[in-house]
């Protein structure tokens, strides 16, 4: 935890310094504003904090974090008509938290469930099944069972809609139609994650199941699936625990493949239009977000560890 800031900071003025290097600020400004005169260039400039050379860049990552940390309201606007940019930025992670939480939640639920059960039979029919159908899916990238399942339901059945939140035209907050529009994008990242969990679970179950406290807990008398349930999953979901917090993290940073097939508005899609016109203050509030949110769920990992296992708590 005391290490937390002191990483943002780090991992922020790293980010800062690629962007720098990987973008012209000014080049970026003018393309997108054509008619701007050298006043406006130069004004846009000095608002960034885009100073040249070498400590122009240090100092101008620290004129970026203290208009950062003092609220979106003094955040530098965006280079296309110097709109807000905590305005869009909020609608993306409103959506992409609703896209990727219910995915992630559904994912995590039902792989951890199938490689338990597949666990407890090595080799039976099931876990066969279990094991190829996570290969199978787990195969086949996110635009190609994005576009799949748009050319079944939507296209060729009309069940669902090909994408978006709601329909063109669309006022107000209606939560049948949200779902019918969430169905499929939710699917695609679901298929993703059961077929990864299904088989770590599996896998980690199988690498405790020969431990001397799975032993002793048999040799006590107890039912294989208390020992399983009690003493097997509990140990089995410690490295699994780093891989989910690992997961949720990125997220959160958007699913630029699956939003950009399915024309979702969320993160991915604020990053690809920001990186498209090399919007620059658009860009970094987007990073901040990004390592804000692997850093935080690997700390509450940390913390679970402990919960999960009490020897870490003794150590």
């Amino acid at each position: 935890m005391l290490w937390f800031f002191p990483t943002i900071v780090f991992i922020t003025f790293l980010v800062y310094i690629a962007l720098r290097f990987g973008f012209s600020p000014e080049n970026a400004y003018r393309r997108v504003n054509p008619h701007a005169t050298k006043a406006k260039v130069q004004q846009f400039l000095d608002v960034n904090g885009l100073y040249p050379g070498f400590w122009g860049f240090i100092r101008g990552y620290f004129h970026w974090l203290w208009q950062f940390v003092q609220g979106p309201s003094n955040w530098p606007r965006s280079i296309k008509g110097r709109a807000e940019v905590w305005t869009p930025l909020r609608y993306s992670i409103f959506n992409t938290l609703r896209l990727a939480g219910i995915a992630a939640v559904l994912g995590i639920v039902i792989g951890l469930s199938l490689g338990i059960q597949a666990a407890r039979k090595p080799g039976a029919a099931f876990d066969t099944m279990v094991n190829s159908g996570a290969f199978f899916l787990g195969a086949v990238p996110p635009f190609v069972s994005g576009v799949a399942l748009q050319l079944v339901f939507a296209v060729q059945l009309g069940w669902l809609p090909v994408g978006g939140v709601y329909p063109p035209g669309h006022e107000g907050f209606n939560l049948v139609l949200m779902i019918k529009y969430l169905i499929l994008p939710v699917a695609v990242v679901a298929i993703q994650t059961i077929s990864g969990y299904s088989r770590y679970m599996r896998a980690s179950l199988l690498d405790v199941s020969s431990s001397d406290y799975l032993r002793t807990a048999r040799a006590k008398g107890l039912s294989e699936s208390a020992v399983l349930m009690r003493h097997g999953v509990r140990n089995a979901l410690i490295p699994v625990v780093t891989l989910i917090a690992i997961d949720i993290g990125s997220l959160l940073g958007g699913l630029i493949i699956t939003e950009n097939i399915f024309k979702y508005p969320g993160m991915g899609v604020f990053f690809l239009n920001a990186v498209n016109d090399g919007d620059f203050p658009k860009l970094l509030p987007y990073m901040v977000i990004v390592v804000a949110s692997v850093l935080i769920f690997n700390l509450i990992a940390d913390l679970l560890y402990a919960y999960l296992d009490p020897r870490i708590r003794l150590d």
